[in-house]
This record gives C-alpha cells, structure tokens and sequence, in this order.
C-alpha cells in the first residue's frame, strides 16, 4: 500500500464503540500516513447510501473528553512517530447556539476548512456490509472529505475494513465490555463548557500530554483560549533547557495546531514569565485546565484572583498520560523532559558542507564548558575505535621551550613568567592575562593558531593511521574559530550547579572561582546554538555510555565508505 504524508481519518463509529477500536485502527492507519494524521469524530455518518451524507454534529459531553485522552495515549503507544491531530470543528456546545463570529451551528463546513497540512488521503473504520460495497463507499468518503476539508487533488480513499473484521470477533469476547460502554452511552453527561479558558505552559515540542491539555481546554472554551507559554525565567530549571525550542517557535507550533483543531475559536498567547501572568488579573477568565500535577498551581492562581477581587475559576482536571516506552531514567508520564533526554546522541542539525576537507578521516570537534565532561566523552569515543586528540595536552606543547609560541609569549608578556628552569610558568601568565580581556586576547592570539597547527598535525597522523573517526576535545573550539577543522561539532552540557560542584571537587577551588571560570567560558546555550549533536553526563555513566553508543552508530550512517566500524546500541 501507498504510503502518504497527510491523511485525514473519519471515525464513524458511535462514541461509546470507540475506545475499543481506536488502538487497532491508529495502527491500521499508520501502514497508510507517515507524518500528519488528522482524525475526525463522525459517530453513525452513513458512507453506505451513494448520497451525499450530512455533517454529523457532537454535543461536548464528558466521554468524549475521555476519549481524547484515550486517543492520544494510544497513538503515543502505537503510532508515536505520527503528528496526531483531533479536529474539533463538529462540536457544538448546544442545539440552536450561534458560535463566535457569528456561524450557523447547523452547518459545520460552511466552506472546506483549510488545514496546515493537505491532506492525501482519506481514511474510515466505516464497515462494509459486502465487498461490492467498496468503489460506492469510497467515491462517497472523497466526495465527503472534499466538502468538509481543503484537501489535495487525486485525493485517494482507504477503507481500514479489514482490520476492523478481525476487531469485531475481539468484541464477541469483549461483549460484556461492551455492554458496559453502552450504558455509559446511555447517560452520557454534558460537559460543561465556558467563554473564556485559560492554561499555562512550556509546550515544548508538542507532544501527546500537551494534545490532551489543548484540545480538551479547545471543547471547554466556546470563545476565548488564553494560554501562557514560559519564557526565559520560567525555564531556568528545567531539565536540558538548551534543547527548549525557541518561544517564538513554540508559539508558531501551538497556533499551527490550534488553528486546525478549531479555527473558531479566539486564540490569545502571551509569555509567562512568573506562574501566575495574566490568569490572576483577566476578569474574563472562567475556567482554568490542569493536571493533577498542576492542580496546586491552578488552586494558587484562584488564591491571588480572590486577593485581586476577582471571581475563582473553576479548575478541570484532566488525566496525565503514561508514556509507555519511558526508561527507567524518565518520568513516567509522556513528558518534555523525557523527549529532550531522547534528543540526546541525536544529530539535531545537519552538519555544514564541509567539501574542503579530506572525507576521512571524519572529524569531530568535541566541546563543553568546564565540570561537562566533555573529556571522558572523548575517553568513551575513543574506546569505540576514534582516535582522540587532547588539545588541552597540546596547548602545554605550545609553551614549551624551543616551540614556536614561546618566544612570542615572552615578548609579548615578559621573562618574569618563567620558572627558574626556563618553562612558562602558566599560573604566573594566567594572573597577567585573567580578568583583562585585551591581554587575554593577546594570549590566545599567538597560542591558538599554533595549537591548531599541532591538531591539524595529529589529523594527518590519524589518516595515515587508517583511523575513520577523529575526536578533537577542545573547551575553546568554537571561541577559536576551529569549526573549520571539523566536519561536526559536539557539545556536552550539564547545568552551571553540577558543574560548579564538579569544578570545586575535581580542582579545590571556591564556589566563586569556580563561577568564574564558567561565566567567562560561552554559555551552555551559546555552544548548543552551534551543535549538530548534544550530550549530557549529568546522569548515571550508563547512561552516558548509552548516549555515546547512540551518537556513534548514527555517526557510522554519515561517514562516507564505512559500514564495518557500527557498533550495536
């Protein structure tokens, strides 16, 4: 079967079918869709009658919240490399209400909604009475999908039937189930639903936990969705915060997504740079969506609106999702964290065209502030067959009496830096140059260009050595202009704590020596900017291992010529 980057599936199962059908059908229609895949609620819309069926209509009750939270858990489950997306453009808070900007609630499709992706395919779970029944059933679903959606020219259609034949045997064993789901049906509760719904928080690269939260607060919210996205002092403890999107991006991907899920809707964003922003001085405001993790949060913004002399709001609480592929150093919970954590060893940019250097060996530039561990990474590299190149190490050999740079050292600094042996004696330079910015640069601008020399040297050496990867570790890579040097740059990060923790037990320095030296090296966020892959030694060194195993065996697909050196992960 063909397979299609966009595709749109029409659900026309009753509601309170559904739970049981909608892990088999999501993994039926992933063999179909590989990127984008947009599912629509049409309980009982009748595909079978060659006419052209009507828009189906779904009040906001309670289990159709609760089957959004089951359908996001299930494709994070089943289908999580797909961008799941529940459209909520047939829901309709009441019989005979007008909704914003002043539609008719009778016809959901006025137009064909024009979505972010096209779609180029149509799927259903519609059950076909005969297979003679295909070619009427298919022609109606475009026709249909065609009236409701801008999608691409030479739509195709796919009935996901067979799969749902085997299903149906699963529910003769299941019949008691069933039957429950069925009285639920048959008291279904209204959901209560709001003008104005708030909801806060980072929304880093959506996930299905944040799908749950948007689209639940999109069927509570009958006018207006603010929602608060945390910005820079709100994200200073959180886990890998270099690997947080941008907010500007952030913002574009929430609107993106809410535009399509339900384009009526008025869509407020604003920055948050406290746990509170705007939720606690908006009049407006009726209803605030939470987790049971941030109902804490929900119940302190209800404390300050009433301190404020503003109503409270009412807080809806909706499930957390289980992440059912979490290791044992994640959360439990589909999470943003545990998403950056998985980004790591990853190549997360692609690598520059770099067509002025040899192709092999392949040559990586290893950098990281001080305390990140970029050296035993280096170590670790090594170990798997990379020749590893200390620069550190050489920049001694620069100072070295008789080396190139050490009587341009002594003009420019004096000979009262030298030991009584005649050896630079670097503690007494570092005092010239720390805290001077000219001297420094005075420095580095005769000593760099010579260890480059010597890294360039060692390079040449590996290549007649037959090496395929060489690691340069080098804490100044990027501040000295190396990148040339190297096909791909790595950056190893941990946060400035645990580096001045290591920093002071690793060299017996202060705390504040320690900060020093970090604040004068490039911020983690200004290395990870540069980065093509990211690693972290904050947690335990298997789990390091396993980042340094991931990173290299995705290194051996881009080497050019080499297949022997992969490693399993």
């Amino acid at each position: 079967m063909s397979m299609f980057s966009t595709g749109i599936l029409v659900l026309t199962s009753p509601l309170h079918t559904l739970p049981l059908r909608i892990a088999p059908v999501l993994s039926s229609a992933a063999q179909v869709v590989n990127q984008t895949l947009y599912v629509h609620l049409h309980p009982d819309l009748n595909l079978g009658s060659g006419s052209q069926p009507r828009p189906v209509f779904i009040s906001p009750v309670v289990d159709l919240s609760s089957f959004i939270t089951r359908l996001y858990s299930n494709a994070a489950d089943v289908c999580g490399h797909l961008d799941v997306r529940v459209l909520l453009t047939n829901i309709r808070p009441q019989p005979g209400a007008t909704s914003p900007g002043g539609t008719n609630p009778s016809c959901p499709f006025p137009s064909p909604q024009l979505l972010s992706h096209f779609p180029e395919v149509v799927l259903t779970d519609f059950p076909l009475q005969d297979q003679g029944q295909y070619p009427l059933v298919s022609k109606c679903l475009q026709r249909y999908a065609g009236h409701c959606y801008v999608c691409s020219p030479g739509l195709a259609s796919v009935l996901l039937h067979p799969q749902l034949e085997k299903l149906q045997e699963e529910e003769g064993v299941e019949q008691a189930k069933e039957g429950q789901l069925k009285n639920c049906h048959d008291k279904m509760e209204p959901l209560e639903t709001y003008n104005d719904v708030v909801v806060g928080g980072t929304f880093d690269r959506l996930h299905g936990a944040h799908k749950t939260l948007l689209n639940i607060s999109c069927l509570l919210a009958n006018r207006r969705f603010l929602i608060g996205v945390c910005d820079q002092a709100m994200l200073k403890k959180k886990v890998l915060k270099e690997l947080i999107e941008p907010y500007s991006v952030r913002v574009l991907r929430l609107r993106e997504f809410l535009q399509d899920i339900k384009p009526s809707l008025e869509v407020e964003i604003v920055p948050l740079d406290d746990p509170f922003g705007t939720s606690v001085v908006d009049s407006e405001l009726q209803c605030i969506v939470v987790s049971e993790e941030t109902r804490k949060g929900g119940e302190a913004v209800n404390r300050r609106r009433i301190d404020n002399g503003l109503p409270s709001l009412v807080l809806h609480e909706i499930q957390l999702l289980k992440d059912a592929h979490h290791t044992e150093t994640e959360e439990e919970k589909i999470s943003s964290s545990s998403l950056r954590s998985r980004l790591l060893g990853t190549l997360l940019t692609t690598p520059k065209n770099m067509s002025h250097l040899p192709p092999l060996p392949y040559v990586i530039g290893l950098t990281g502030g001080s305390g990140s561990g970029k050296s035993s990474i280096a170590r670790r590299l090594e170990a798997l067959g990379a020749a590893r190149i200390d620069s550190d190490q050489l920049g001694h050999e620069t100072y070295r009496p008789g080396a190139a740079a050490y009587q341009h050292v002594l003009e420019e600094f004096g000979s009262d830096i030298l030991n009584e042996d005649k050896t630079i004696n670097r503690r007494a330079l570092g005092k010239k140059v720390f805290g001077n910015k000219e001297r420094l640069k005075a420095l580095t601008d005769i000593v760099w260009p010579e260890i480059a020399l010597l890294v360039n040297e060692r390079i040449q050496q590996a290549r007649k050595e037959g090496k395929q990867v060489c690691v340069v570790d080098a804490a100044v890579l990027l501040e000295a202009g190396w990148e040339n040097m190297v096909h791909e740059i790595w950056v190893t990060i941990i946060p400035e704590e645990e580096a001045v923790l290591r920093i002071t037990q690793r060299d017996s320095v202060t705390t504040e020596d320690a900060l020093r030296r970090l604040q004068s090296q490039w911020s983690n966020t200004k290395l990870v900017e540069h980065a093509n892959v990211v690693l972290s030694t904050l947690w335990e060194p298997e789990f390091t291992q396993k980042q340094v195993l991931k990173a290299w065996n995705l290194l051996q697909k881009r080497i050019p010529q080499t297949k022997e050196a992969s490693l399993p992960s």
